[in-house]
């Protein structure tokens, strides 16, 4: 299992962000959440098999139509053993 943060900075707040990656996330079988930050960005952290953690990572890096990546920060995080995949 593998356990990651993903901060996604730029347009990504009022474009449907969170749902793009909810949907992707719950697709791959992928646990955790995804929320906004007062920043403006988009804070993903993802639990589930590598490849399937990767491949939202990918998802993530491209984003819904409307969203502008501008930065990308990915971080180890904590094993926690969600049940789902949320939006907080």
């Amino acid at each position: 299992m593998l356990a990651l943060r993903f901060t996604i900075q730029g347009r990504v707040q009022g474009v449907g962000f969170r749902y793009f990656v909810l949907h992707h996330a719950r697709q791959l079988g992928v646990k955790g959440f995804v929320k906004n930050l007062p920043d403006g960005s988009v804070l993903v952290e993802a639990v589930g098999n590598e490849e399937s953690v990767y491949s939202l990572m990918d998802l993530c890096r491209q984003g819904p139509p409307r969203a502008r990546i501008t930065g990308f920060l990915v971080n180890d995080a904590l094993y926690t053993d969600y049940e789902d995949f949320i939006i907080k």
